[in-house]
């Protein structure tokens, strides 16, 4: 018999429950597919929530712009990966916030810890 998996600190688990706190922002982000969408967010961030129904947690991560925020508050990093992109933030700017440095610092050890040729080009870009 496996053994229950321990907590990382620090690590929102998305399962059943998360699913279900966070469905409004994730079907919102869903809704990104749309290029109509992501204007009318873009527009209005606040009405396009409203439609979405997104809790006051949700509407304070979106409006922080934290990632980890909208994913404590039951986000899916793959669905909010399209929000990521319409608030103007890349892989490197979400690396970041993981790791809790600067997007400088978390570029810096990228290019650390780059092994090729290619690796160094796609750091900078």
């Amino acid at each position: 018999m496996a053994s229950a998996a321990k907590p990382i600190a620090g690590t929102h688990i998305f399962d059943g429950a998360a699913a279900q706190k966070g469905y409004a922002l994730n079907a919102m982000c869903f809704s990104f597919n749309h290029a109509r969408n992501r204007d009318e967010f873009a527009r209005d961030e606040d009405a396009y929530c409203d439609r979405f129904g997104l809790t006051e947690e949700q509407r304070a991560a979106v409006k922080a712009r934290s990632v980890l925020q909208m994913i404590a508050a039951g986000g899916n990093v793959y669905y909010l990966a399209k929000l990521a992109g319409i608030l103007g933030l890349n892989v490197q700017d979400l690396g970041a916030q993981q790791t809790g440095m600067s997007v400088e610092a978390f570029r810096q050890m990228l290019f650390d810890n780059a092994k090729t040729p290619q690796a160094l080009e796609a750091i900078n870009g």
